[in-house]
């Protein structure tokens, strides 16, 4: 009779116990924004109106203000690299909130401005958008808010 087959250990089993010294994932900061990014989110998608995810929103905002522009320049002032305000404006195309041509100065550079549609949902959202932030300072007093918003600005 042959002995029976060993049992196989767990990936877990098989490695070293990590020496993670003092770190303690709850102690980082990136931790923390990343939770609180996820209950922005979550906030976000809850409200807004016209199915918008927060880069949408950003670009829609960020058009109204600045009018006609770069594609280049709008993923700047959203804080989007090429490839994702190119999604961005792919997407918002679709819907029909955004037109594009290219810069007759500049071949290479395609600018992106609202249509009516576009102008309608950032219209539309703005309650929204409002309420939003509204809720998801919720939890901090009126200066704390300012403060939060403030320490943000200065590490981001």
């Amino acid at each position: 009779m042959s002995e029976p087959a060993p049992i196989p250990k767990s990936v877990a089993e098989t490695l070293p116990q990590a020496d993670l010294g003092s770190y303690r994932l709850e102690d980082q900061i990136g931790f923390y924004l990343r939770r609180a990014g996820q209950r922005h989110a979550g906030i976000f998608a809850g409200r807004m109106d016209e199915d918008l995810t927060p880069t949408q929103w950003a670009a829609l905002v960020k058009l109204a203000e600045l009018k006609c522009v770069s594609q280049n320049l709008l993923g700047r002032e959203t804080a989007m690299d090429a490839a994702t305000i190119k999604g961005v404006v792919d997407r918002l195309i679709r819907r029909g909130f955004v037109s594009t041509r290219p810069d007759k100065t500049d071949g290479r550079r395609t600018l992106v401005e609202l249509t009516p549609a576009g102008c309608d949902a950032l219209r539309a959202g703005l309650s929204a958008a409002a309420a939003i932030t509204e809720e998801t300072l919720k939890p901090l007093t009126l200066s704390e808010q300012g403060i939060l918003v403030g320490l943000l600005r200065r590490i981001s």
